[in-house]
């Protein structure tokens, strides 16, 4: 980077060739939109002042802003829906803004293929809703699907609540296009299933937090759309039940099994005070999980349901349940795990912890993190919650900051996952809030071949500088 003197002359170069070489229309110079300057959790720094916003059209847009950055070596922050919740999207200071939310176009849909061609900046929602009306399946799905893009999506490597079945955002793609650092446009916009002819190089720009490319294209995998939906809420007296439920469930289930949601008992609680609605099953101290399936038969598929219910209960690991008899009984079932999304309004401030640990271990793991949290603070406020058969458990924890910091929350919880030998994000990605962190996880040999190809693909450092590492 050029030293701070030299930076004011730097950028009016690089404005005034973006301005020789774009649209007017695509860039805004000086003050941006202020929902410009941040994630959904992170802001930028105070006074963090962009030198331009470029809202892309085309790939063509993308490979100049980058081509003209580089050549200045002058850093761009790449945004898509604005979503992420660990500040991968969150700017710096003088940098170029680049935004992909124009660019959502849905191009093409191959019936016969089982694929949708798309731009990066096409909401999660639309991709769903076009794979709908023409009879598929798009499975990813997360609570911020309205406005979330798909290129945010495979940059992050998303995951939710369907993982079980259908897995990461990584397992949903086919094929990229993507812009280098330099400008390059690398297109492997590939729709074949099996294609095996050297490196799979999407692979290198899905779940890199914008780093390492910008992505404007993608191919994505549909699915028959189901034709049975089963759910259930199931009452379990420990995490060994849990564990127990799961077995039976996928023995019994297969592949249909699509949701397998726990909350513990601090999430139930809370999840059934912000409803208006009395709980399906009562509030006892009870772990408790949900269970959907998605299935192709529906008289075979309910059936199937309810007789791996009984077993549950018949086995001893479920001491309780509910089936859902209808649409309604099944939306609000799903609303009490959905009530996460009223976290921050009514268990603020608190952090939000997204982490992975063997699923056998999750259960030692949540009570050795409360009592240590507890033991710093015996009045901190905790819900556990989590897709769990995925590995995923969700913490969020109550601060108030010069009592309990959210420092001395990373450094307990992040403390006790780098023991369980987990991992410090199972689906939000690392960005800019957990890069002290990313030691606990990953070795040094790893973070150094990480480093090795970032400095391979940018080596001027200009793509979304400081995040990840």
């Amino acid at each position: 980077m050029n030293a701070p003197a030299a930076l004011p002359e730097r950028a009016a170069a690089v404005l005034a060739a973006l301005r020789a070489e774009l649209d007017p229309a695509v860039l805004v110079a000086g003050p941006v939109d202020p929902r410009h300057l941040r994630d959904w959790n992170v802001p930028a720094e105070p006074g963090c002042a962009p030198v331009a916003l470029v809202r892309a059209r085309t790939v063509e847009d993308v490979a100049a802003v980058m081509r003209i950055c580089d050549a200045h070596r002058h850093p761009v922050v790449p945004q898509a829906g604005l979503t992420g919740l660990t500040g991968g999207a969150t700017p710096m200071a003088d940098c170029v803004v680049l935004s992909l939310e124009r660019m959502a176009a849905i191009e093409a849909l191959d019936v016969d293929g089982s694929t949708i061609t798309v731009q990066a900046g096409a909401t999660l929602q639309a991709v769903q809703e076009a794979a709908d009306a023409a009879g598929f399946l798009f499975p990813l799905d997360i609570g911020a699907r309205g406005s979330c893009r798909v290129g945010g999506n495979a940059s992050t490597n998303a995951g939710g609540n369907r993982v079980l079945r259908f897995g990461m955002m990584r397992d949903l793609i086919l094929g990229v296009e993507v812009v280098l650092p330099d400008g390059t446009v690398v297109s492997a916009l590939n729709t074949m299933l099996k294609n095996n002819a050297g490196y799979d190089v999407k692979q290198l720009f899905i779940g890199s937090e914008g780093t390492l490319g910008v992505i404007t294209r993608l191919v994505l995998r549909l699915y028959p759309k189901p034709r049975s939906v089963s759910t259930a809420l199931v009452a379990l007296p420990d995490y060994d039940a849990v564990l127990r439920l799961l077995r039976i469930a996928r023995e019994r289930l297969g592949p249909t099994l699509a949701a397998f949601e726990a909350m513990w008992p601090d999430f139930y609680a809370f999840a059934n005070a912000q409803l208006p609605a009395a709980p399906p099953l009562a509030q006892d101290g009870s772990l408790h999980v949900l269970l959907e399936t998605m299935g192709t038969d529906p008289a075979r598929d309910d059936a199937l349901f309810e007789d791996t219910i009984a077993a549950a209960l018949e086995d001893g690991c479920a001491s309780d349940a509910v089936i859902a008899q209808s649409e309604a009984q099944r939306r609000s079932i799903w609303a009490i795990r959905d009530a996460s999304s009223e976290l921050k309004r009514a268990f603020s401030p608190h952090v939000d912890y997204d982490v992975s640990l063997p699923i056998g271990r999750i259960g030692a793991f949540v009570p050795e993190c409360v009592a240590r949290l507890r033991a710093a603070w015996p009045e901190v406020g905790i819900v556990n919650f989590g897709h769990v058969a995925d590995s995923n458990l969700h913490v969020s924890v109550q601060t108030r900051e010069g009592v309990f910091s959210k420092y001395d929350c990373d450094r307990i919880l992040y403390g006790c996952v780098a023991e369980w030998q987990g991992s410090v994000s199972a689906e939000h990605g690392i960005g800019l809030l957990k890069k002290a962190y990313l030691g606990h996880s990953r070795s040094e040999a790893e973070i150094a071949l990480m480093k090795r190809l970032k400095a391979a693909l940018d080596p001027n450092g200009i793509l979304n500088p400081g995040k990840v590492f």
